[in-house]
This record gives C-alpha cells, structure tokens and sequence, in this order.
C-alpha cells in the first residue's frame, strides 16, 4: 500500500476526498495532525502556526528576493512541518493532505503516489460558501482567491515548483465534473492497480 498525497484547490473536496480515501483503505489521514505535532515541536500554539504557515505572499515572496529580512521563524514552522511529514510517512501507508508533503515526500526519496484536486469556479465557489457560511457571491470569490493565491505563493516558494502543474502529480481530477465519490473510486483503483 503506498502513501498518498492530495494537494488540492480551496473547495475542490480535498478534505471529504481524503477522508473517504483513507476510510476505504484502512489507512490514516494525516492534515491537523501535521500542525499540532509540529506546533509541539517549535513550542507554539497550534492556531499560531496555522495562521502563518501558509502566509507567504507574493508580495513577501518578492521582498525575500530584495531584502536582507529575516524571515526565521516562517521557515522554521516550515522545516518542523517536514520532519513531522517524514516521521509520519515512515510509519506506514497513510494519506496526506496538502502541506507540500507531495514534495517533501519526493524529496526525502519516499515513495507516494501524488494526487492533484481541482475543479471549476461554479463547483468550487459552492463549496467554499458552505465552508464559510455565506451565500454573498463576493465574498466566495473574495474567500477563494485568497486561499487559492496563498496555497500557490507557499507552495512555490518552499518547493520551487508550480502549484497545480500536472507534471509534479500521478493523478489529477476535476472534482466538480466527476465527483467526490468517483474521485475516491479512481484514486483506490488507482492506488491498488499500482500494486498488481
């Protein structure tokens, strides 16, 4: 059984797809996980690190490349993060989700099968106004975008790679066209056929 990984867009599934995923391979999920053990570990509240660690904009991107700031603290939330992604990894079978453990993972020379969940506005902006409670179309987008740009800038700057680039993934589904539960359906089948 092999480790997989979802890296998603904001409202494209990826935490009930993860789930469903795992509870169908009897394997574990790892996402809040992830934070509290590496919050533990840097001897900060769970919520600090949460509120930072995708924090890198693309503004911050662009003054890292210009000024001598430290910037420390965000790149040790970061280092603690992949250890505990590491040490996770090394327990067994399991299913990440997001945190660049689709990276890191490869990078650590560790097997894992990577996963890339997306899908179009319409299908997406309905999730999100379920996750935050709101029918206001502005808002949606306004929610969407930020997490989108933020999930990108992170994921570019730690990793140096494209968010969302096909060429980094196993897999790609567009959740909204196939749905949460085909997508499940694929990525086991996908999972299990490797392992034929």
């Amino acid at each position: 059984m092999k480790i997989i990984t979802l890296c998603r867009e904001y409202g494209a599934g990826g935490h009930s797809i993860g789930r469903k995923v795992a509870a169908e391979l009897g394997i574990e999920i790892y996402d809040r996980d992830i934070i509290e053990q590496s919050a533990a570990a840097l001897g900060i509240d769970p919520g600090q690190l949460e509120a930072e660690e995708e924090g890198i904009s693309r503004r911050e991107t662009f003054l890292r490349a210009i000024t001598p700031i430290s910037y420390e603290r965000k790149d040790a939330m970061y280092d603690a993060e992949c250890a505990v992604i590491r040490d996770l990894a090394k327990k067994g079978p399991c299913v990440f989700l997001g945190r660049c453990a689709d990276a890191v993972l490869q990078e650590a020379g560790i097997d894992c099968f990577r996963v890339f969940l997306y899908g179009d506005e319409r299908h997406r902006s309905k999730r999100v106004g379920e996750l935050i409670g709101s029918t206001n179309p502005s808002e949606i987008q306004k929610a969407l975008k930020k997490t989108d740009q933020a999930r990108r800038s992170y994921y570019t700057h730690y990793t140096g790679r494209t968010w969302g680039d096909h060429t980094n993934f196993h897999l790609c589904l567009d959740t909204g066209v196939l749905g949460y539960d085909n997508c499940v359906r694929l990525i086991c089948e996908a999972v299990r056929g490797m392992e034929e």
